[in-house]
């Protein structure tokens, strides 16, 4: 059971992340070419500022549903329902701190933004993002039963619907009026009656939801929650700096065109993540799941399983961005938006670090290993912003991604092994130090000799181009990796179970 609902989340996941990126692409080649990049720069620097709002989030909702899942195996309705309150308490709480931030944040936007050559008020922008983020904490906590309940293919159903509404209304009337303020309230909108959708879908199901006789929270239970959110804020702090505070340097250094440029391979990066990445986050349910009912020696196995399959999706869609990333940019919007080579380099192994991490974030999220490495995330982000505004004076936008992957290394030295590897599985550095050196090694050469064959021709056409890259990025590191692990076990596990799977579709049509 653990495997098919991983399955249909994970199919349910890629199905609306496509849909999502198909339209994101369509949606801001308009929009550039509408309101141009300091209008782009504008929403990617809001987008970092209120994001730094989920620190006050502190890592209740993942605490929640790792506490959730207990329950729900035992069909602890009472637990349950106490649980969902909480939740719900608490994210109100958190809407009304988001809420007062946000407006201190208010009287610093001039220094933040810098100059602007564009016609618009950016107190109002600013508080429509505001409104738009409190709006989010207001009305979706309901969805944590769903993910908890491994159900998470019905939010990605109703997300497919909002994407299409959402930027199809948004084009209509960016088109119609040019108007960049009824742009971000038809967002705001749109948000709200996602999360009504939601909420109400999750009444359905579990209609003692709706119940108004709740227990209160038992006091082991609160206690386990608030020394998980204790240690969740570290982590919350540090995932905010590491990865939402590119905007803010670039924006003070290099200014806000520089942002807008960006964005633009942020963009296809994203899209690229949230594509192949979100089968490995979808198991984290059914991980949860596993750690309370299964042996380690299991553990251990489904962790290499799916390490394995992080793996081969890391390096295919790396060397995929690696060698398409130029011509796509160029077709897509034009040449004049495309940025260095080298930052394309760093980006690339930015995206392959980043990837690689899903497994062993999935498994400490779903051990609810959070209090034991409170202070790695501390380290992490300390590291990227200082790392990353000494190298943007020497290197530019180069330097600010050559932070962020520098700053990774304390994950990787010490967090992923002590925490996971030993502590989860018991298994030994050494261990975690061949295999770890070895995946990377592979990647290196496969991208190298990739790139190698994509680049023995020259084209006279852009096109020709992007197709030629498109075919040697689709086959040649597929055809690389499929020579060498043809016989793995882990390899045959995902070929059997496709197998089964396909088999038991035809049986049933049949």
């Amino acid at each position: 059971m653990r495997t098919k609902n991983s399955m249909k989340n994970g199919m349910a996941s890629l199905g609306s992340n496509i849909i999502s990126v198909l339209i994101g692409f369509v949606a801001q080649a308009v929009f550039l070419k509408i309101l141009g990049s300091e209008y782009l720069g504008l929403n990617g620097l809001f987008t970092n500022i209120l994001s730094m709002m989920s620190i006050v989030e502190m890592g209740i909702g993942s605490a929640i549903i790792y506490n959730l899942y207990k329950p729900i195996a035992q069909e602890d309705i009472k637990t349950i329902k106490s649980l969902m309150r909480f939740y719900k308490k608490s994210y109100r709480c958190i809407a009304g701190i988001v809420f007062f931030i946000g407006i201190g944040i208010l009287f610093f936007l001039p220094s933040i933004v810098g100059e602007i050559n564009i016609n618009v008020n950016i107190y109002i922008v600013y508080l429509l993002f505001l409104l738009d983020t409190i709006c989010s904490y207001l009305l979706s906590y309901k969805r944590s039963i769903l993910y908890a309940q491994q159900k998470n293919y019905l939010i990605q159903i109703v997300h497919i619907f909002y994407t299409i509404l959402l930027n199809g209304i948004q084009l209509l009337f960016l088109f119609l009026t040019k108007n960049y303020y009824l742009y971000l309230e038809i967002k705001i909108t749109m948000r709200v009656l996602e999360n009504l959708a939601i909420t109400f879908l999750a009444n359905k199901l579990y209609p003692y939801l709706k119940e108004k006789k709740v227990e209160p929270l038992s006091k082991s239970l609160e206690k386990d929650i608030f020394k998980k959110v204790k240690a969740s804020f570290f982590h919350q702090i540090g995932g905010f700096i590491v990865f939402g505070t590119d905007n803010i340097i670039i924006s003070k250094f290099l200014g806000l065109v520089t942002v807008g440029l960006y964005s633009n391979y942020h963009l296809i990066i994203d899209a690229v993540q949230k594509i192949f990445m979100q089968v490995i986050k979808e198991t984290t349910a059914s991980i949860g799941n596993l750690l309370v009912t299964e042996t380690k020696e299991k553990h251990f196995l489904v962790f290499k399983r799916i390490r394995f399959l992080n793996f081969w999706i890391s390096t295919f869609t790396s060397v995929c961005l690696f060698i398409i990333m130029d011509s796509f940019v160029t077709l897509w919007i034009g040449a004049i938006y495309l940025l260095p080579f080298s930052v394309l380099v760093v980006l690339t192994l930015n995206h392959f670090q980043r990837c690689s991490r899903y497994t062993y974030s999935v498994f400490k999220e779903a051990a609810g290993i959070l209090y034991e490495d409170r202070f790695v995330p501390i380290i992490e982000s300390f590291l990227n912003i200082v790392v990353s505004i000494l190298l943007v004076k020497r290197f530019g936008l180069t330097g600010v991604f050559m932070g962020t992957l520098i700053s990774s290394l304390v994950l990787w030295i010490f967090s992923y092994p002590k925490f996971v590897y030993a502590k989860l599985f018991q298994r030994k550095y050494g261990n975690y130090l061949i295999e770890t050196v070895a995946y990377f090694f592979l990647f290196l050469l496969i991208i190298g000799f990739t790139y190698f064959i994509a680049n023995i021709f020259v084209f006279s056409t852009i096109i020709m181009e992007f197709l030629w890259n498109l075919i040697v990025a689709l086959f040649i590191p597929n055809l690389i990796l499929f020579c060498l692990f043809w016989k793995n076990d882990h390899f045959n596990y995902y070929k059997n179970l496709l197998k089964n799977h396909h088999r038991k579709e035809r049986s049933s049509l049949s």
